[in-house]
């Protein structure tokens, strides 16, 4: 069996935290005696897989995902009902879906489409468009959808005619740069990235499609990419978060009840294989999050590659590119950290359920 060193370590950073105990001796009972329990291996386990979770909605609510998660996310920590308002959000049903679900507004989606296209449209290339959209960032609802029905294409309009009339833009796109966008199209680790690319490549298109995709196309889809990214992450980890606590429910439930049974070896085997279930739920996670970390690292290689042409060129087209590259590859660094992160934590939980069933083995 394996040792149990991190039982006292996880004890101590669960009472600094405020945290409680599943399944714990009561107080008095540990009165009575003269001493403090001993918390046990399950309620640890439990103890930690709360914390975790916990930890999970803080680092949502402190993220750059939309405003509806974020604020939803503060509510369930500020709850004076603890752990059990942060399962709820976790939940089916829960804040965390509820959130989606006005995410799905048109109000809101609307107001999401003008502050992407703030962000990814440089006042530098596309001055008609960042003005418009601050304007409708800035506006009510009814300036925000105005700008999307309308308002938008008619900016990238005017910035279009505006570049066309300079000569010296018109100069800018070069053989090799159309190459590079080929190649972008066909390998780039961003899928909304391949996309505007091909975009900028369509039948019919031109010179000034492959300089919009050096201008905002390829900061849009890298922006779309790391959004549906941490999206993804945020939904698949509240989904595994809430298994995970039904399965410790299942698991510390069939280890009390051996205590008792009278067919101990039915009741042994039920327990071993609830402490097996926990174990290949943290094993499966465990593997999504090195997948997701090795995603990570292939965008934050991939930026980094493209800061450095950006620097190193002295293509005015390349230099549209750079501040958004640098930037792009410090947040999926991030990610790499984070991903890397919660793969640690499974991993300490498959240790434990494993633990958990050389246990209730005897």
């Amino acid at each position: 069996m394996r040792g149990r060193r991190w039982a006292v370590p996880a004890l101590t950073v669960c009472l600094l935290a405020g945290g409680s105990f599943a399944g714990a001796a009561p107080a008095g009972a540990a009165a009575a005696a003269g001493q403090q329990a001993e918390p046990s291996a399950p309620a640890l386990i439990s103890a930690a897989a709360a914390e975790d979770a916990r930890n999970r909605v803080r680092k949502m609510a402190m993220s750059s995902l939309p405003d509806e998660i974020r604020s939803s996310a503060w509510l369930a920590l500020r709850s004076s009902r603890g752990d059990a308002a942060i399962a709820e959000w976790l939940a089916p049903g829960g804040g965390f879906q509820k959130a989606l679900q006005r995410m799905r507004t048109t109000q809101n989606l609307n107001r999401a489409f003008c502050e992407r296209v703030l962000l990814t449209h440089p006042a530098s290339f596309s001055p008609e468009v960042h003005a418009a959209a601050e304007r409708a960032v800035a506006g009510t609802p009814v300036d925000q959808a105005a700008f999307v029905r309308s308002g938008y294409d008619a900016a990238l309009k005017r910035d279009r005619a505006a570049r066309e009339a300079d000569e010296k833009r018109e100069a800018e796109v070069a053989a090799r740069d159309r190459d590079f966008v080929r190649n972008i199209a066909e390998n780039d680790p961003g899928e909304q990235v391949r996309v505007a690319a091909r975009w900028a490549l369509r039948p019919g298109a031109g010179d000034a499609d492959v300089a919009e995709f050096f201008g905002y196309g390829w900061t849009t889809g890298a922006t779309l990419d790391l959004e549906g990214y941490r999206m993804r992450i945020a939904d698949a980890e509240v989904a595994r978060h809430h298994t995970l606590s039904l399965l410790l429910e299942k698991a510390t439930a069939a280890e009390e009840a051996l205590k008792s049974a009278a067919d101990k070896a039915k009741a042994r085997a039920e327990a071993e294989r609830a402490w097996g279930e926990v174990a290949d739920h943290a094993d499966a996670a465990r593997k999504a999050w090195l997948a997701e970390r090795d995603t990570a690292v292939a965008q934050a290689e991939n930026w980094r590659n493209v800061a450095k042409a950006s620097k190193d060129s002295a293509d005015r087209l390349w230099k549209n590119i750079g501040d958004a590259a640098a930037a792009n590859q410090d947040s999926w660094t991030g990610e790499q950290t984070e991903a890397a992160g919660t793969a640690g934590f499974w991993k300490d939980m498959f240790d434990r359920a494993q633990d958990s069933e050389d246990r209730v083995k005897g």
